[in-house]
């Protein structure tokens, strides 16, 4: 990790990033040059990158050091109620079969991207993909593959079942962090300039374009101008709920760890991501938020709830920004180069089915992060193409934690079978 340039703690590094972000916008409003500029380069991309500059060169505190916790437990629960309230469940899953090819064509990308990978840099330096024993770097990979199909619980099951050496694992995890977040900044951009992909896909992006245009039609319909009662009521179902899914989250997170735990210590493998608390904070949030939208809450939109979440949502962005460190890439760089190349085999795979069955950029860049990224980040690409679209990216990502053990052991076994 870069020492920190000046000492911030995390209070300092938030309002160093709350600064960027309110920079960026102030300029983005101001219109001539900077219109033509935030054209080119999303505003959302910026919000990503600068941070991780930032970050990478020591001028704010990387999110590992506790930023990321705070986000984590509090910003994306309460972004996905304000953002779900108002959601037209109906129309969510009248999004067709597309969403759900593309995130299966993105776990076949990463089952079969890492002995892809492994084949190729084993061809020229087999050292770094080689190994015996617990230092086996494809045993290594496995728990990649566990985080980049599922999340974090998939990958701590893949570092058990196959015992990788753990003084070696740091290097698993920045990869982990880096190439997955080096991919997210070029789905950002493309989320930035999403009529241009979906132009070249030559997708039929109808039912998102007529689901976005329903959300802001309804929001037009409601608006209004706040009052303090009502933004104080915002506030109070935000983080009411944030409350409620911290206290359900760990209830269920005990009854599971306690359901399957077997006598010996073990967790089982296929469903041990429920007995992850964030998993059911992220769940319990979404369905505090979609079962609200069935109500007189919804008209809080009117007064501002998917602009708040919105707010949340660019915060979410820029402290995952500093979770990448791009000097990281010059400790193990052939090991990088495994996960870029994997990462390659993914993008490729996604890019040519979505080009075939003309699917939206949209459940590109969804199905994508819903397995590399998870609950944590799939709904911020998502609101990313619009507030009304986040449950989508939930949705999904509960599918990949369901999906990521199993995954991940099918491609843990074929990247030891290519191995040198």
């Amino acid at each position: 990790m870069t020492a920190a340039i000046f000492p911030l703690d995390n209070v300092g590094s938030f309002g160093v990033l709350c600064a960027v972000l309110g920079l960026l916008f102030y300029l983005k409003n101001r219109g001539g040059f900077w219109d033509r500029f935030f054209t080119f380069i999303p505003i959302i991309l910026l919000c990503y990158l600068i941070p991780s500059l930032l970050a990478s060169f020591g001028f704010v505190a990387q999110a590992g050091d506790g930023l990321w916790q705070a986000a984590k437990d509090y910003f994306l629960p309460a972004a996905l109620i304000l953002m779900t309230l108002s959601i037209d469940l109906k129309a969510i899953m009248g999004l067709g079969s597309k969403a759900l090819i593309m995130f299966f064509t993105a776990t076949i990308g990463i089952v079969i991207g890492g002995p892809i990978a492994v084949l190729i840099v084993g061809s020229f330096s087999p050292e770094t993909v080689g190994g015996e024993g617990a230092d086996a770097v494809w045993k290594g990979l496995a728990t990649l593959a566990g985080s980049w199909i599922g999340g974090g619980a998939n990958q701590t099951a893949m570092l058990e079942v196959y015992g990788f050496n753990k003084e070696r694992y740091g290097a698993m995890v920045a990869i982990d962090i880096v190439v997955a977040n080096i991919w997210m900044a070029f789905l950002l951009y493309g989320a930035g300039n999403v009529e241009k992909v979906d132009r070249w896909l030559k997708a039929d992006s109808s039912a998102i374009e007529r689901l976005r245009e329903k959300m802001e039609n309804f929001t037009l319909s409601v608006e209004r101008k706040s009052t303090i009662p009502e933004l104080m009521l915002l506030l109070a179902i935000a983080f009411g709920g944030v409350s409620l899914s911290n206290i359900f989250g760990g209830i269920f997170s005990d009854f599971f760890t306690q359901l399957l735990t077997a006598p010996d210590g073990s967790v089982s493998e296929q469903f041990g991501f429920m007995t992850g608390k964030f998993f059911w904070i992220v769940v319990i949030a979404t369905t505090i938020g979609v079962g609200l939208s069935f109500t007189k809450v919804r008209d809080l939109e009117g007064a501002g709830a998917s602009k708040f979440g919105t707010v949340l949502i660019f915060l979410l962005v820029a402290i995952i920004g500093t979770k990448m460190d791009v000097f990281k890439m010059a400790e193990a760089p052939m090991l990088f180069l495994v996960g870029f190349i994997w990462m390659l085999v993914h993008s490729i795979l996604l890019i040519a089915v979505a080009k075939i069955i003309r699917a939206p950029f949209f459940f590109v860049a969804v199905g994508s992060k819903a397995n590399v990224g998870g609950a944590a980040s799939a709904p911020v690409v998502a609101a990313a193409f619009h507030p009304a679209l986040a449950p989508v990216g939930v949705l999904l990502a509960v599918l990949g934690y369901a999906l990521g053990t199993y995954g991940a052991i099918l491609c843990a076994q074929l990247m030891q079978a290519v191995a040198p």
